[in-house]
């Protein structure tokens, strides 16, 4: 898959608000991630919905999931969210110099306060 594809299939897949509270659960949750009864009762979502942002997550390479028994666990894909990143660094704060080192800095201090 070409690289421009495989981000926009990332952010795709983060374009849903579902999808970006799924993705904090998991990264709060790290390294051992949740269970997907876990993840629905924090949402408060119909199980089939959960599942299909559960795959869409998946398939972007956003989540991976593994499974334990009769449960599957959903934790942080290390790999595609460091790629989703350098990406975003890359463009914005490498190439284009639109965003600085320290006002990302600044940004992420004041995520979830």
């Amino acid at each position: 898959m070409e690289h421009a594809t495989r981000y926009a299939a990332m952010f795709a897949a983060l374009g849903h608000e579902a999808r970006v509270r799924i993705v904090r659960l998991v990264l709060a949750a790290h390294p051992d991630g949740l269970v997907a009864g876990e993840i629905q009762q924090e949402l408060g979502i119909p199980a089939s919905t959960l599942s299909h942002h559960l795959d869409a997550l998946e398939t972007a390479g956003l989540i991976a999931q593994r499974r334990e028994g009769r449960f599957l666990r959903y934790s942080a894909a290390a790999d595609g969210l460091r790629d989703l990143l350098g990406f975003l660094y890359a463009e914005c704060c490498t190439r284009s110099g639109l965003v600085s080192l320290s006002a990302l800095k600044r940004t992420s201090a004041t995520i979830g306060a």
